[in-house]
């Protein structure tokens, strides 16, 4: 049985939902239980591509490239899953973040430079 494809993160976190009530999650999806989770899940992340070289982690062989799929979903699934909790526009946050950081990191001043914005 395959699930339709999710074409917007409206329809993705309508499906979490779904998901979760239809398992009786409620009272374990609580905002900290899923801060904690996702951690957990971008540490999965990181370990796909611990040791290796830079080079190497731009060329994934496919079973790794698969592992990495697999973990950035779940990192998605939980973030989601939280920002649904509470109430957050995970899109419209993303905007207003990209706007800060472009008064942060002015073109001139960061272009090719990897500082923090404070070393400015």
């Amino acid at each position: 049985m395959s699930t339709p494809p999710i074409a917007s993160l409206d329809e993705l976190r309508e499906r979490i939902r779904e998901f979760a009530f239809a398992r009786k999650w409620e009272n374990y999806h609580t905002p900290k239980n899923l801060a904690m989770a996702l951690i957990v899940e971008a540490a999965e992340l990181v370990e796909r591509f611990q040791w290796l070289s830079p080079e190497e982690s731009e060329k994934l062989d496919p079973e790794r490239r698969e592992q990495v799929r697999q973990e950035l979903a779940d990192v998605l699934i939980y973030l989601t899953r939280l920002a649904d909790l509470l109430e957050i526009d995970l899109l419209k946050a993303a905007t207003d973040k990209l706007e800060i950081n472009a008064r942060k990191y002015p073109v001139e001043q960061a272009l090719g430079n990897a500082a923090k914005y404070t070393e400015f």
